[in-house]
């Protein structure tokens, strides 16, 4: 069974899809020291390699390390499909629009971070969305790292969307949620995939229901979610 922090039952009420991974913690500032080039391409690279930091951060759960970033490989497309215990979900990665995100949850996937988890969320009542990412099941897990948001600005939440959980701005570790039918959310996480196949998983998912053991349409899924494995894909 779902184990739940109080602190986490707390901070539900403020930001609804938050995580407690890093309640608390500071928001990881950018790398210093940066070298100027009168290069515009160039420059712009060092900016984003900048903004990319990954912070260390606790808890280091299944700790895996702490990823690089190279701006060209991040920028390469690619698509994530899980293989979960109730059917295949596949989303194409923002990898233009949300670079560091996307190059996390690669450098997860390809690890297997999230192989053996499972979705330890699901909200059926005003949200409607299925959390998953943390190896602990029990919505405070993170990887050891945290990194800034991205795509924010205008962020929607239609049916399809990836994006990921948080505990305040900044805050981003390794639990992210897929909306499975069309949410109104504050623009405060950052979306960074789009479900291309299992929509129709999903949607199954929702109408097993969840036990409200966060409140009325918010709890553990009823229909488990188990995360066997996450196959990348190039292009």
């Amino acid at each position: 069974m779902l184990r739940r922090q109080g602190a986490l039952l707390a901070a539900v009420v403020l930001l609804p899809l938050v995580t407690a991974t890093q309640a608390g913690a500071a928001a990881p500032a950018p790398r210093a020291g940066a070298a100027t080039t009168a290069d515009p391409a160039a420059a712009a690279t060092t900016a984003q390699s900048a903004a990319c930091a990954y912070t260390p951060a606790v808890p280091a759960d299944n700790y895996k390390g702490i990823p690089d970033f190279d701006p060209v490989k991040a920028a390469r497309p690619f698509s994530a499909t899980l293989r979960t215990s109730q059917g295949a979900i596949t989303f194409k990665a923002l990898t233009d629009k949300a670079p560091c995100t996307t190059n996390s949850f690669r450098f997860l996937a390809e690890k297997r971070y999230f192989d053996g988890s499972h979705c330890h969320r699901l909200t059926t009542s005003r949200l409607y969305v299925l959390q998953c990412g943390d190896p602990t099941g029990t919505g405070s897990g993170g990887p050891g790292y945290s990194f800034p948001d991205e795509n924010l600005t205008g962020a929607t939440y239609p049916a399809g969307t990836v994006a990921m959980a948080n505990a305040g701005p900044n805050t981003n570790g390794s639990q992210f949620f897929f909306v499975w039918k069309d949410t109104k959310l504050s623009p405060a996480y950052t979306p960074f995939g789009r479900v291309t196949s299992g929509l129709d998983v999903l949607q199954k998912i929702a109408a097993g229901g969840e036990d409200d053991q966060n409140g009325p349409g918010d709890g553990y899924p009823t229909l488990p979610v188990n995360i066997k494995h996450v196959q990348i894909k190039k292009g």
